[in-house]
């Protein structure tokens, strides 16, 4: 997770769905064999898995997430040095993808932003809580974010888009 192109592998497989080496090459830039090693690598931490039944023959290799929500906490790592690092750079590219998104929305050309006239949306909000509170408000979020992203996807002619949603909830002071 770590890893920036990793974290888009897994977002491109999680958005258009199961693909081959080949074509998240196309949809990346990347070389075919490095996106080959970074597929390997993502199976090897059980992110994605291989999807044998959509492969025409026995060369082609396709692969797709594995079920669930990627969650971690920086904690799962205390008291290894080398670990510990390797959470907060894992953080950072996170927070850097998270943002990169908002700003790409903030600086979308018109036509785009006119298609989405009601739904974008922006909020905060200073909260009084103690750990435990938070806790249970973070998985009451997670909780709406997994009954939306986990629905099956209405047959209604309706024409979706991905859309990014993400928040935070953290100690702080203004």
């Amino acid at each position: 997770m770590a890893h920036p192109l990793r974290r888009r592998l897994l977002n491109l497989l999680k958005v258009d769905g199961p693909a081959t080496a080949s074509a998240l090459s196309e949809r990346t830039g990347q070389a075919v064999g490095n996106i080959s090693h970074h597929l390997h690598a993502l199976g090897a931490a059980g992110l994605i898995e291989e999807a044998p039944e959509l492969a025409r023959d026995r060369r082609e290799r396709w692969w797709r997430r594995t079920p669930g929500p990627v969650r971690w906490s920086s904690t799962d790592f205390a008291g290894d040095e080398a670990a510990e690092a390797i959470a907060r750079s894992a953080e950072s590219v996170n927070l850097d993808a998270q943002l990169g998104f908002l700003r790409a929305w903030a600086t979308a050309q018109d036509e785009e932003r006119s298609r989405w006239p009601n739904g974008p949306f922006s909020m905060e909000s200073w909260l009084r809580l103690d750990d435990d509170e938070l806790a249970e408000f973070s998985a009451q979020l997670q909780a709406l974010l997994r009954r939306w992203a986990d629905r099956d996807e209405p047959d209604d002619g309706r024409d979706r888009s991905p859309v990014f949603v993400f928040a935070h909830g953290i100690p702080a002071r203004p």
